[in-house]
């Protein structure tokens, strides 16, 4: 049996922690599925601050992931789309490529709080269609514990290379 550090994880008890990046990104979250020593299953609370996203627009190839929405209004980018969501909402990410790709934004003048569901397969790659991005992570999936990770690489598309390139084929 896991190393289980609670049975139950009570939402008015969470203990969220702040993260912010310029001005389009500000959250706080609690790492809900590692307090239950779940290792399989992701699971975060979210909180946006009013206007604001966590993540920016990405996909996941190999994870789904579904969002519950707990409380507060907001936009969900999905593909092509823009969902307009409130409470009682339950979203999906399928795994897949850039037509996934997903961000959750919260409505001016409110929070909007969720759980974040995923499966937590690895290596994962995040596809970043805004910037042209993509990321490898092997050894722990995203969202969960990063330093676990043995390896991490974040680039552009456009920075291609040949299979054979750089090699000394001789």
């Amino acid at each position: 049996m896991q190393n289980r550090k609670k049975a139950v994880f009570k939402i008015e008890d969470a203990e969220l922690a702040d993260h912010a990046e310029g001005k389009n990104y500000a959250y706080s979250d609690a790492r809900v599925a590692q307090a239950l020593g779940l290792s399989k299953l992701g699971c975060r609370l979210v909180v946006l601050k009013p206007g604001k996203g966590a993540w920016p627009k990405h996909a996941h190839v190999n994870n789904d992931e579904m969002f519950v929405i707990l409380s507060g209004s907001g936009r969900y980018h999905f593909g092509d789309e823009e969902i307009a969501v409130t409470a009682g909402d339950i979203l999906g990410a399928p795994a897949g490529s850039m037509e996934t790709a997903h961000q959750l934004i919260a409505d001016e003048g409110n929070e909007l709080r969720y759980l974040a569901i995923s499966s937590m397969l690895e290596p994962d790659i995040g596809l970043y269609p805004d910037s042209g991005k993509f990321a490898v992570f092997a050894g722990m999936p995203p969202g969960g514990n990063a330093e676990a990770r043995t390896f991490q690489h974040i680039g552009f598309l456009a920075d291609k290379a040949g299979y054979w390139d750089g090699e000394d084929t001789g």
